[in-house]
């Protein structure tokens, strides 16, 4: 076995009353059927006008104009947007569970700083200049940060703190490095300035192909920690005495993590907000349980990224408002509102 499956951690994740289940179960489906709609609206929506009809022609006739436009830029993108959403937002609810903090999100264990890093070094040093070329360069840096962290972290001792620390120390000494290179090279300032934005444009079967393999993992083991996670949050001697085992789900964690992450980072750079404001709005609803947590998440963070890229394109017509800055321009209040309201609680 992969992952422990320790019992659920109280009577209120154990054995929710049948109605709340149902509720939730319900509740799964409506997110669903919201997802293929904004998916759907993806595709016929473009900061190039086209009718229903053509864009009808276009799917299911790619050899015209239509074709080019529709199936060849955005199926592609809508695609890409469904996987990299449903990464980020799995990673954040995995990594808000592993730190025990609900406004944590992929940025605080370091994996997208080190994803930036090593695409200014792919850059500057090597010369890589294609999407196909970042997007190995960029995932490798996810991972060397993410095993990093948690060996800084304490590896089998690892703690909540301890890993949130040392991602954010190595997130500072990399964000160091990358403005210090891309001061001394304009030409890499240049050509990193689209890629950190965060955009969904560049998306081509070839970039899906490369990360879709490592999304897939990502979200199987994803899933699979829910009841050992499930566990932790009860506390270390609690998920001890459940028979949980800690070294272990933390490793799988910060795997998961940095597969999920890393890939969606590598395809369209770092996109900020979707992994934190989605499972945090989530949790409002479903509770504590992260069987709940995580395919609620899986679901609506691509409706969320899906959504916002789609308002890139129609606010700025002819030109497009990348995704990356959308997301940002929604989650800016949405975090501080959060923060506000979590800190209110407290009082």
């Amino acid at each position: 076995m992969l992952v422990d499956s320790p019992p659920e951690p109280n009577a209120e994740t154990a054995s929710a009353p049948p109605k709340r289940q149902a509720i939730r179960a319900a509740g799964l489906l409506v997110s669903v059927a919201v997802l293929v709609l904004i998916a759907l609206a993806s595709i016929a929506i473009g900061a190039k006008g086209l009718s229903l009809s053509q864009v009808w022609h276009g799917l299911f006739d790619d050899s015209g104009t239509y074709g080019d436009v529709v199936v060849s830029e955005r199926l592609s993108r809508t695609v890409l947007g469904l996987l990299v959403g449903a990464g980020l937002g799995l990673a954040g609810a995995v990594l808000q569970a592993l730190t025990r903090n609900p406004l944590a999100d992929p940025g605080l264990l370091g994996i997208n700083a080190g994803a930036s890093a090593a695409v200014v070094t792919a850059i500057t040093y090597f010369g890589v200049t294609s999407l196909s070329g970042y997007v190995w360069f960029a995932f490798g840096g996810a991972a060397m940060v993410g095993v990093l962290v948690y060996v800084l972290g304490g590896s089998r001792g690892a703690t909540p703190v301890r890993l949130a620390l040392a991602g954010t120390a190595l997130s500072a000494a990399l964000y160091g490095y990358l403005q210090a290179v891309m001061i001394m090279d304009q030409a890499a300032l240049g050509k990193m300035r689209f890629w950190t934005v965060g955009s969904l444009s560049s998306a081509t079967d070839r970039t899906i192909e490369q990360v879709l393999p490592f999304l897939a993992i990502g979200t199987v083991l994803a899933l699979a920690l829910a009841r050992p996670l499930n566990a932790m949050a009860m506390g270390d001697d609690t998920a001890r005495a459940l028979g949980a085992h800690l070294g272990r789900t933390r490793a799988l964690s910060m795997a998961a993590a940095t597969l999920l992450c890393g890939a969606a980072t590598a395809a369209c750079g770092p996109i900020v907000f979707v992994g934190l404001m989605v499972p945090h709005v989530v949790r409002s609803f479903t509770g504590p349980d992260l069987r709940w947590i995580l395919p609620y998440a899986t679901v609506l963070s691509p409706v969320l990224l899906l959504g916002a890229d789609v308002i890139g394109r129609m606010v700025a017509r002819p030109a497009e408002l990348q995704v990356g800055i959308v997301t940002a321009i929604l989650g800016g209040p949405v975090f501080i509102f959060l923060v506000r309201r979590r800190r209110t609680a407290q009082l």
